[in-house]
């Protein structure tokens, strides 16, 4: 089964998130913060981290970049309703990853996913 770490520290849109990976499939382990995901990520191994941006302790991007550095097949997706900044040079975001603009539909997320794993 394709394991996935989320980081978002909304609580209902973490769990939206969550009840709707694990209805499509995949295996879900989500934190509110990014220092925790980070903190998970050196226990176990997951193919993608799903994370937003903007959190308290760690945002995202820097989450992705240390993520990167333990595990470099790990593959990033960011959601986010602030896609200028991971796409900005400056952020230093992990080239590879790709951006999920909030809001969005379940069904948008669950293809981006898929597609981003068969990648």
């Amino acid at each position: 089964m394709t394991r996935i770490l989320l980081a978002e520290d909304d609580n209902d849109m973490r769990s939206f998130l969550k009840r709707a990976l694990r209805k499509a499939g995949y295996d879900v382990i989500a934190f509110d913060n990014g220092q925790k995901a980070y903190e998970h990520l050196h226990h176990e191994t997951f193919e993608l981290l799903l994370t937003d941006i903007v959190m308290p302790e760690m945002d995202g991007i820097e989450l992705a970049r240390n993520a990167t550095q333990l595990d470099p097949e790990l593959k990033i997706m960011f959601i986010t309703g602030f896609a200028a900044v991971a796409l900005h040079p400056s952020s230093k975001a992990p080239r590879e990853a790709k951006i999920l603009s909030k809001p969005f539909h379940l069904k948008d997320l669950v293809d981006q996913v898929e597609r981003l794993l068969v990648a």
